[in-house]
């Protein structure tokens, strides 16, 4: 089994002014393991197919990823940010399921 050790976003929405509302990403580092290991491309009406991804990496869950699971936004993992598309929560572990390359905002 792989190892993983890297750095998991989570995205809150908060108020920086009235009536102003801003993703603010928080980094924290995290290892576990690599538990599936998968790759798939999607044709699209696109010049390059998308790469998806169907890895699950398990991570041991500090309190900070317990009470914001559902805030994960990427897992930066072989060099990559990459879309955390589904968490499954089995206490004391995460189950992390990754999706497409991530685009969105980053730390």
């Amino acid at each position: 089994m792989a190892k993983f050790a890297g750095k998991i976003g989570f995205g809150e929405q908060v108020e920086t002014e009235p009536s102003v509302i801003e993703m603010v990403i928080t980094e924290r580092n995290y290892r576990g393991d690599v538990i599936r290991n998968t790759r798939s491309l999607t044709d699209g009406e696109k010049v390059n197919n998308d790469i998806t991804v169907g890895n699950s990496i398990s991570i041991v869950a500090d309190a900070y990823a317990r009470g914001h699971f559902f805030a994960m936004l990427y897992i930066e993992w072989q060099g990559v940010l990459w879309s955390v598309s589904n968490v499954d929560v089995q206490h004391p572990r995460l189950i992390l399921r990754l999706g497409k390359v991530y685009n969105g905002v980053t730390a």
